[in-house]
């Protein structure tokens, strides 16, 4: 045994993408500081979750990964395609109109709609090429080395950690640690930090890959595709396309089910690739990969996500369902504010107390608002119908009363705010959400409304608002910026919600406030693409301002007003 104590300024355990894009930001804007990445698996390897967002693609390229990342050439994720609901045709979703996509040669920079889309990613590529471009900014790794024990002092809030010992004995010693492990969760379960599962989903995942020449040659010509989605009897099944010639296939059920059905997850997943013809047609000269892995697929979030000298970040953070593809969005994002969080932490001109208060708050909301429109998502599926009724008690919970198809209005605008200042979850904004709620909910796309169809005034409804303060990040900066705040609501008066908040303050009616709107619009945007889509977030953002009550809206006969579909 090695007896060698190790001296960091930050240690992260862990290093897949929370761990490196952590370290790639520290190393970034502060390259002074000493960060050591430990990581017990050597890399590549393989890893489920390979389905992402758009909000990963700034992050990736303010910490300089972007064009190591398109080099690998994954496939431009445009959206999805589902069967679920109340239908059985497949459905689909687009982050973008296909009318926007433009040139589509790879690789590509960071710019135009490339800025809008995702990627789907083979994670034993991926996590590499993320965990080298961190070392190469000069973050010290330990790779494979497990964590053994990890120690600490005092107890409750006062609770430190003041050391990790590596299995080859080594001590490594930081003024910071954190906990990027995932669902090993290292640190937050040696802290004893209880977790909170508030979702009635239990289920479980069953997966594999698949591989053949050719593939997905046939869905791959036109450079981008969707992610699909099938209803099974007793779940979903996903189809992942990572190259030309692999793809990741899973199945997601319900954990009661799975138990009573006494099979072997084998005979399951084999199961519902049975009932699905097209997917069998695709797999029909595809061979496994290796044996069929297995996982609980819990929803949860910690109750304390950072201490006096410790963060958890990503999974070990919290864990929403994989049918909004939202976990390593959650992931690269919590890296993002834990970084941000430590370098203000050094600067020392705000307040430690409101720096973690704001990783925490923003965080753990984050988690529980993919949980809250997750659990919806699911009660549209046959197999989970009595989580029906849940959306009810999910609103109850915020004090509003509403039948189970009702709640979904809450559910879609009571605070769809993923990233400070905009208007959208799950990759989805207002009007991709309603589009969801009428393949659920309704009949047709006609039973769902705009509540500013139709209007032409608009007044800010400010009664009982106080003002407060959040923050946003920025250049690795956490940012203070204004925010409204009325019993659970808050407004912020920052990004595309700024936007609209301060042409309403010039001009409530439509004649007035589109020409101030455009106006501002063209002020901050660079390019027409670009203008046109903050318009469009900004007429939904009116949308959900609305619906949440800040803004009341009206109609004076004879003046030109607001045309809103859902389709």
């Amino acid at each position: 045994m090695i007896a060698e104590n190790l001296d960091f300024d930050v240690a992260i355990i862990g290093g897949g993408p929370g761990g490196s894009t952590t370290a790639a930001y520290l190393r970034k804007y502060a390259p002074h500081l000493r960060v050591a990445v430990i990581e017990r698996e050597e890399f590549p390897r393989d890893h489920v979750g390979e389905s992402q967002l758009p909000p990963i693609g700034r992050v990736l390229h303010e910490i300089g990964a972007w064009d190591k990342i398109e080099a690998a050439n994954f496939p431009i994720k445009l959206g999805a395609s589902y069967t679920w609901g109340k239908t059985t045709a497949p459905w689909v979703f687009g982050f973008i109109p296909d009318s926007e996509i433009g040139d589509r040669t790879r690789p590509a920079k960071f710019e135009g709609w490339r800025q809008r889309v995702a990627l789907q990613v083979d994670r034993a590529i991926y996590d590499k090429i993320l965990l080298d471009h961190a070392k190469e900014l000069g973050a010290t790794l330990f790779q494979p080395h497990k964590v053994m024990r990890v120690t600490s002092s005092g107890m409750g809030a006062n609770r430190r950690v003041t050391g990790l010992e590596l299995e080859d004995g080594r001590r490594i010693q930081a003024r910071y640690y954190i906990d990027s492990s995932g669902h090993s969760a290292i640190l937050r379960r040696h802290l004893e930090i209880a977790v909170d599962a508030p979702s009635l989903l239990r289920n479980v995942a069953f997966w594999n890959y698949w591989e053949a020449d050719g593939l997905n040659r046939a869905m791959l010509e036109s450079g981008a595709m969707r992610v699909l989605i099938r209803s099974v009897p007793f779940g979903w099944v996903w189809y992942i396309v990572l190259s030309d010639r692999r793809t990741s296939v899973g199945l997601v059920c319900n954990a009661e089910f799975y138990k009573q059905s006494g099979k072997r997850p084998e005979e399951l997943y084999y199961e519902a690739l049975a009932q699905e013809p097209e997917l069998s047609a695709l797999l029909s000269k595809a061979t496994v990969a290796s044996k069929v892995s297995t996982a609980n697929d819990w929803s949860y979030v910690a109750a304390e996500s950072c201490g006096e000298n410790w963060f958890l970040v990503g999974e070990s953070l919290g864990f929403a369902d994989p049918i909004l593809a939202a976990g390593l969005t959650l992931t690269h994002t919590s890296a993002e504010h834990c970084a941000a969080t430590i370098l203000e932490l050094e600067r020392g001109e705000q307040s430690p107390v409101w720096l973690r208060a704001q990783y925490h708050d923003i965080q753990t909301r984050r988690i529980r608002q993919h949980i809250k429109f997750a659990e919806y998502w699911y009660s549209a599926n046959g197999l989970f119908t009595d989580i029906l009724e849940n959306c009810r008690d999910i609103a109850a919970a915020s004090g509003l009363s509403f039948e189970p198809q009702e709640a979904f209005r809450w559910l879609s605008n009571g605070g769809i705010d993923d990233v400070s200042g905009q208007v959208a979850i799950g990759g989805l904004n207002v009007a991709g959400i309603k589009m969801v709620q009428q393949h659920f909910s309704n009949t047709s796309a006609d039973d769902v409304t705009f509540l500013i169809d139709g209007m032409n005034r608009f007044q800010l409804n400010l009664e009982g608002a106080r003002p407060e303060t959040s923050s946003t990040i920025k250049s690795g900066r956490v940012l203070p910026v204004s925010i409204l705040k009325r019993d659970q609501r808050s407004l912020p008066l920052t990004g595309i919600y700024g936007l609209v908040y301060s042409s309403l303050q010039t001009s409530g009616e439509l004649e007035r406030f589109l020409p101030v709107l455009k106006q501002r619009i063209s002020g901050m945007f660079p390019d027409d693409m670009s203008r046109r889509a903050a318009f469009k977030e900004s007429l939904l953002c009116l949308e959900g301002l609305v619906a949440q009550g800040w803004v009341t809206c009206s109609n004076e006969p004879g003046k030109p007003a607001l045309g809103m579909k859902s389709r």
